[in-house]
């Protein structure tokens, strides 16, 4: 569970290091005191947006998983299962594939309903 935990921190630097990547023109943005506001590429949009969407489900798959590391419940398929669909969520996000987007985000859900019932 511990190397699920390293890898969805490492997911999230990923969605921010993809931001900063594809958004090349206007390094001197991101590297100042970003006042102001900038053009971004529709990509780059999405790619942000994928990224804080992360942000709102990572704090609830912390805590499931760090209480299942500490309970000793096996939660680490559907830990697996949930990180697996927010990569693909994740890329699915940032390609603008709206309905499989969708679908996966659903299934991500699920897998993190279905932990914390595992917990009870």
């Amino acid at each position: 569970m511990t190397t699920l935990i390293i890898l969805t921190a490492a997911l999230y630097l990923v969605g921010v290091f993809t931001q900063v990547l594809l958004n090349q023109n206007n390094l001197n943005f991101l590297l100042g005191n970003r006042e102001g506001k900038v053009e971004e590429s529709a990509m780059v949009g999405r790619t942000r947006r994928a990224n804080n969407n992360l942000l709102e489900s990572l704090p609830v798959f912390f805590a499931l998983a760090i209480l299942s590391l500490i309970i000793e419940v096996d939660n680490y398929n559907l830990a697996m299962y949930w990180l697996g669909l927010r990569f693909l969520y994740f890329l699915t996000y940032v390609f603008g594939l709206i309905y499989i987007r969708t679908l996966l985000w659903f299934g991500a859900l699920v897998c993190l309903i279905m932990m914390g019932v595992a917990l009870i």
